[in-house]
């Protein structure tokens, strides 16, 4: 049985498990992001599984993203640490940005593997790519859309060890944060004024 098939199944699993705790109201502010020409300024909210270590303003900044939730201390080394990454709207569609990563996730791992699933998200639509890469390190990435009025995309991100002994745990709280994770305007951001 082929190893991305299997992953899968588990993710599936572990969603499955997850929904219901995604249902619950929470104001975890995890990120924000400014007006945007006719984008809103908005705040991406999660809860943290417990043992997680929330960072936007440190870490995550210095590499770039939005946010970042990982366990332990900060070791600067990719695996094990859930990203947030969201970024201006562009024409297409979610299949679209799906397809393109995978394209490009090739392009540099012709010997990788991939496979999709659709995520059940409770308010907005989502899909997972899973990568096997030829280096043994596995990544599950979720593209999400909240719609045409956020003006944004957003993804989570999480590569691991393929033989790493504690993916079913990794898995079952990284797809927690997704399904939980919710787009909402800021109304908390400060009105722009006129020049």
């Amino acid at each position: 049985m082929r190893r991305g098939w299997k992953l899968g199944l588990l993710l599936a699993a572990c969603l499955s498990s997850t929904l219901a705790l995604a249902a619950e109201p929470n104001d975890d502010v995890l990120a924000r992001g400014a007006r945007d020409g006719n984008a809103p300024a908005w705040v991406i909210a999660a809860a943290t599984p417990a043992g997680w270590t929330r960072d936007c303003c440190t870490y995550a900044r210095a590499i770039g993203v939005k946010a970042v939730l990982y366990q332990g201390e900060w070791s600067g080394n990719p695996q094990r640490v859930m990203v947030l990454n969201v970024w201006p709207r562009k024409p297409g569609t979610l299949a679209d940005e799906v397809q393109a990563d995978r394209k490009r996730y090739l392009q540099h791992d012709p010997a990788g593997k991939t496979s999709t699933f659709a995520v059940r998200h409770p308010s907005m639509p989502c899909e997972a790519s899973v990568y096997e890469g030829s280096d043994h390190v596995d990544d599950v990435l979720v593209f999400c859309d909240p719609g045409v009025a956020s003006g944004v995309r957003l993804s989570w991100s999480m590569a691991f060890d393929a033989a790493d002994p504690s993916r079913k745990t990794l898995l079952d709280d990284f797809m927690r944060v997704v399904v939980a994770s919710r787009w909402m305007k800021d109304t908390a951001a400060p009105a722009a004024h006129a020049p």
